[in-house]
């Protein structure tokens, strides 16, 4: 007697499958992404997983650049918006701009990604909202805001991607101590500014670099008016 798993099963017997959404894309975007890697979510690969064709998802979604700057709208929701404790609207701004660095840190393909994926859900712009404001909070003026907001998420998100593939290449600790030799071992003849700055280019944590570059770019922004 044949087993009942053994009999085939008419297509109108099996469970109907859950209506496709651009929200359940993106989110099984996301955990495909968490599972195997950036580069593996393509149109292709998210069709298998949902069992579905490639065509269907071009309903949702135009291409695979539009679906990682989806997934990278979706992860901006871990952004710490309003970041407590002590501090004026710079210190506080600085916070809300590491807390994106350290999303971006946390999926090294995903922060390479960012340096020309166009994201534009609610996610994102709410991380906008929350720079303007504090901009806003701090006097500068609406264009200067504007251009800002472009110049410090520009520096945020290359730190995060340079950090990032640092991070996970194997050689970097060589390059690294390659670098420090070569700079500590630089002649004063041919490289005299070099021998003098030896120690201080080589100072300082990432986290301090990346808190000072911030406060330096808003303290240009403050005293550099855009063109008209």
């Amino acid at each position: 007697m044949t087993a009942d798993a053994d009999v085939p099963r008419s297509r109108r017997e099996r469970p109907a499958k859950p209506a496709l959404t651009r929200a359940g894309i993106v989110a099984a975007a996301v955990e495909l992404m968490r599972a195997e890697g950036l580069e593996r979510v393509t149109m292709r690969r998210l069709a298998q997983q949902l069992d579905t064709g490639p065509a269907s998802l071009y309903v949702y979604v135009r291409n695979t650049a539009e679906l990682h700057a989806a997934v990278l709208d979706e992860l901006l929701g871990a952004v710490e918006l309003a970041p407590e404790g002590a501090g004026d609207w710079r210190d506080r701004l600085v916070r809300v701009l590491t807390s994106y660095v350290d999303v971006l840190f946390a999926h090294p393909a995903l922060a390479r990604s960012a340096l020309v994926a166009r994201p534009s859900g609610a996610h994102y712009l709410d991380l906008v909202e929350a720079l303007l404001a504090l901009l806003a909070e701090g006097g500068v003026p609406r264009r200067e805001a504007a251009w800002a907001l472009d110049l410090l998420l520009q520096h945020a998100t290359a730190t995060a991607a340079e950090q990032a593939t640092r991070g996970q290449d194997t050689e970097a600790q060589d390059d690294w101590d390659a670098l420090t030799a070569a700079v500590r071992g630089a002649a004063d003849e041919r490289h005299p500014q070099v021998a003098t700055h030896g120690d201080e280019l080589l100072s300082g944590t990432p986290q301090q670099r990346l808190s000072w570059g911030f406060h330096v770019l808003i303290g240009g922004i403050l005293a550099t008016p855009a063109p008209e």
